[in-house]
């Protein structure tokens, strides 16, 4: 994105650079809304299947699922946050960036240090999804404000879809990892379990290919 960016800024072709930006962005959002509803709605089998075997436990398993699911809604927030970046960079700004990097930085640690101590480690994973999420605001409200970023209409059409497909996919994956439950059980052996994963893996991606084809995602 950057180098097109500067291109089409250079040549005065302003539409055409927020044109880019909103392809972006929505191919961002494509790609990581499904994954972060999937991650946090399978994310105890993902981390049974991956890690639950030796030394590591169920209860170490509970927990780190409970870890992963509460950084699963930040993806999109980590993504976007490389999606504005460029349109600070290609108008040779590089010091916005760095000053909301240091305010996510700090919220992150002082939310981190107050919900480690309300909810325990999970809380360090809630706190690293809020700060994400407040930089990726941050760099968009500035673009916003300055005239260099606006939502285009192919983008607002899309939107909606691209959430719908996440959600029924979400329902599907919900309902796979309830009906394959036993089937990630460690006693099951590693070829069963990972069958599973893939199964349920599998079935997520076609149901959103599916659903975000038919609904103009």
């Amino acid at each position: 994105l950057l180098p097109e960016l500067s291109r089409r800024l250079r040549s005065g072709d302003h539409q055409a650079a927020m044109d880019s930006e909103n392809r972006s962005l929505e191919t961002a959002l494509l790609l990581t809304l499904p994954a972060a509803v999937a991650l946090f709605v399978a994310a105890k089998p993902i981390v049974r299947v991956l890690f639950e075997r030796g030394a590591f436990g169920a209860i170490d398993a509970h927990s780190t699922a409970a870890m992963l699911a509460a950084l699963a809604p930040g993806l999109p927030a980590f993504v976007l946050i490389k999606v504005f970046h460029p349109g600070f960079f290609a108008r040779e700004d590089t010091k916005t960036p760095m000053i909301f990097a240091g305010i996510g930085m700090a919220a992150n640690v002082m939310l981190a240090l107050l919900l480690f101590v309300v909810l325990g480690a999970v809380g360090i994973a809630i706190a690293t999804t809020i700060a994400g999420w407040l930089q990726a605001a941050l760099l968009a409200g500035t673009l916003r404000e300055r005239g260099e970023f606006s939502l285009d209409q192919t983008f607002r059409r899309r939107l909606p879809a691209i959430l719908a497909a996440s959600l029924i996919m979400g329902a599907v994956v919900w309902a796979l990892v309830h009906g394959l439950g036993h089937w990630f059980e460690p006693k099951n052996g590693a070829v069963v379990q990972v069958a599973a994963l893939v199964l349920l893996v599998g079935s997520g991606l076609a149901v959103y290919a599916g659903a975000a084809a038919s609904l103009g995602a």
